[in-house]
Parts: structure tokens; sequence; C-alpha cells
């Protein structure tokens, strides 16, 4: 008797207890300029306040608002201040000319825009508007105070992140080590493109899609990626690119073979190599994962996985089942292991504008579009080998099982470029 389907849910849990992340002692100081795309292996804790003075957020006239009870007020203008340049305090009764980010003097509560002032002659300014206390006016530490934690530990950095680090003086950050990742296909119909011109293609090959499908996923979450290229169809050598992938990498990543077939080898292979487990998801398209370590031989390699082994993760061979697999269950271990907590994809709440009304038992992901309207469409062919749907999608609607949905309905949609992050 088959066991029940996991659910995504369970089986993600199955891994994230399984999967240990990187000890502390691996952490990596790297320059804030190099560290686009890591993980922070420790908070990031500010040593000054932001802004480190009063500024000025336009360019302007800095006053006293006591000095200007009326529009038309004509002030002296005592000092410039461009920014960089310090400041004398305001003499009482004057204005001073202050270009933006420029320290505001002290004595003064408010900057008028130059566009509500008037040069007079004289080196005078006449105020057209009657000031506000402290407008214009960007307070010292208001957007970060000294001691401040920034940016908290396993946070992935983004370029508006490196910007912050850099505000508070951070120079290096400490980071996780990159993921080593080693990835192979297995098939003996598959052919690499450039390799084979299609008019010499032999009966029942296909070009290998995967191969450059997950490499670039792998990429894209900042790993380092090791491309064993495609295996036979052979328990031995399935067994042999196991053992050379279990070499210095922290976890091995297949595609294909992964089902209970006489060609799928993948299962008996990691068995012989290690441990392995084969899960049967309730989701569509997907349905076929395998989860395991492959014990390393020789002893000499570093041991990035743990004590002797590395973790590894089968995904199905249909091109939209491999992709969707990956960006569900492989991407939040590869950002498990770095240390990233929140590494759940935010949902939005749109409208479908679309029916439909067979769903699977399953729980599918459908992909869609975004259109005009705000609203979602459907791409007609949502079979697991039609990649097209993949990139003609902006995301997929998380439909659960048994759930039947008509244009109108409100459903649950997964932006791509919240699975792709």
């Amino acid at each position: 008797m088959r066991p029940p389907l996991l659910s995504l849910d369970e089986a993600l849990a199955r891994l994230m207890q399984a999967v240990r992340p990187f000890a502390p002692a691996e952490a990596q100081q790297v320059s804030t300029f190099e560290a686009l795309g890591r993980v922070l292996a420790d908070e990031v804790r500010s040593v000054v306040d932001v802004p480190p003075a009063d500024n000025t957020a336009m360019d302007g006239y800095a006053m006293r608002c006591a000095d200007v009870q009326s529009a038309g007020v004509v002030l002296p203008v005592s000092q410039r201040i461009p920014a960089g340049a310090a400041a004398a305090a305001l003499l009482p009764g004057t204005a001073a000319r202050i270009f933006t980010g420029a320290q505001v003097p002290a004595g003064a509560d408010a900057v008028v825009m130059q566009e509500q002032c008037v040069p007079v002659d004289g080196g005078g300014v006449r105020i057209d508007t009657v000031p506000q206390v402290g407008q214009w006016i960007r307070r010292r530490g208001e957007d970060v105070r000294t001691g401040s934690v920034v940016l908290p530990q396993g946070t992935r950095l983004t370029p508006q992140a490196l910007g912050l680090a850099a505000s508070v003086g951070a120079a290096t950050l400490s980071v996780a080590r990159r993921p080593r990742v080693a990835l192979f296909s297995t098939g003996d119909e598959l052919v690499m493109p450039g390799e084979t011109p299609p008019d010499r293609m032999p009966p029942g090959a296909i070009y290998n899609s995967n191969r450059f499908t997950l490499r670039a996923l792998v990429q894209a979450l900042g790993c380092d990626c090791t491309d064993l290229g495609i295996v036979p169809d052979r328990l031995d050598a399935t067994r042999e690119a196991l053992r050379r992938a279990a070499q210095g990498h922290d976890l091995i990543v297949t595609s294909g073979g992964v089902s209970v077939g006489e060609e799928d080898h993948i299962k008996p292979a990691v068995e012989a190599e290690g441990r392995v487990d084969l899960w049967q998801m309730a989701i569509k398209p997907g349905k076929p994962l395998a989860f395991g370590e492959v014990r390393r031989h020789g002893g000499a390699e570093i041991d990035p996985a743990g004590p002797g082994s590395a973790y590894f993760i089968g995904v199905p061979g249909n091109p939209v089942s491999s992709f969707i697999t990956f960006v569900l269950v492989v991407r939040p271990v590869l950002l498990h292991l770095q240390g990233v907590v929140d590494w759940q994809p935010r949902a939005l709440s749109l409208r479908a504008d679309f029916d439909w009304p067979r769903p699977d038992k399953r729980r599918e992901f459908l992909r869609v579009r975004r259109n005009e309207a705000g609203g979602l469409d459907l791409f007609a062919n949502q079979s697991a080998g039609v990649l097209t749907s993949a990139v003609w999608a902006d995301g997929v609607v998380d439909n659960p099982s048994g759930q039947a949905v008509c244009a109108g309905d409100t459903v649950r949609y997964l932006a791509f470029s919240e699975l792709l992050s």
C-alpha cells in the first residue's frame, strides 16, 4: 500500500528540520561592495546617527520662524551653507542660504524652499510665505539612532540594504558562505543544444532544458554551482556521479529519474551511496521528490554539509515540474542553509479573470499573468511539459486541492519575483 501524499507544508517542515544551517564559524568577512545577494551571519548595528546632524531637505533659506511673522518679510543673508560645510550659528534677524543636505545652523528652526523666496538688492531675501517650525528639516537620527540594529542576522542583502549598511559606516559585513551545489541531469534521451543539430536528433531525443533552468536558478540564489552534465540511465553511472558530486559540495540537485520505473536509478543509487527518502507530494505540477544524503569518500575534502555527507534533492524531469519544485522546495533549503529565516514568499490576493472548473485533488500551481485590469489571466495549456507557460507567466495561482475557480473569484497569487529571490 502506497503511503499518503505529503502536503507541501509537511515536506518543507521535514526539510527545515533535517537541513542544518551553516555554523557561525564558517562565516566570511566581505567588502560591503561585494556583498550583494549574500546573507548576513551577524546583525549590522549602527555606530552613528543618520543623519548625523539636522540638515535641510531642500535648497532654500534657513531662518527663525519668530523672525517671519507674515509673508513678504525681508531678511539679510548672513551666510551661505553648501552641503559638507560647517555652519555658524544663525544671527538673530537673518537668514542663511542653504543647499540640500547641508547642516542647519544652530538657532534656525525652519527652511523655506527657494521657490518661495526672492533675492533682493543689498544681499537680502524676501520670504513670501510664513514658515512652520521644523519644515524641510531632517532631524539628527530620524532615520537611524546610534546603537540600533539596522539589518538583522539572516537578511539577504539587496542593493538598498547595502546602501543602508554603508550609511552606518559598515565597510565590511559578516556573511554566510555561499552554498556549493552540484547539479546533474539523468536521461539517455537528453542531448545538448549546439552539440546535436535538429536534423540529426536520435529517435526520442530531446534537448536538455532542465540543465539550463536549474543551473540559472542555483546561480540566481547566489550559490556556487558545479555542473556535472548529463548522466546516462545506468545505476553504475549514477552512483559514480553521486560520489563525484558529494566531494566538496553542500547539496546535490538532480533532475529526472525520481519515479519508480525500471530506468529510474536515482533512488537505488542514493541508497547505495547514502540514504534517501522518496516522497510523493500533493502538488501539481510536481509530485515526486527525493531527499537524502550522500556519503563522502576519502575524508580529505572539506565537510560543508556536516559529518561526512552532502545533502541530496532530486526533482522531477518534466520542465515545468522541475522549475516549480525547485522554487517551492530547493530554494527554501538553500536559503535555510545560509541562515535565512523569512524565506516564505509573500502572496497577494488578486482577482481571477478565468475559469478553472475541473481542479485536481492535489494543490495546484497554475501559471498566470497579471493583466492591465488588475486581474489574472491563465495560460491555456497547464501541462507539466509546456515550458512556454513559465516564460509567459509572471507568477502562479496557489490553488487548494479540489478548489474550482470562477472568473471574479479572489485567489492566492505568488509572483515569480518572490519565488526567484
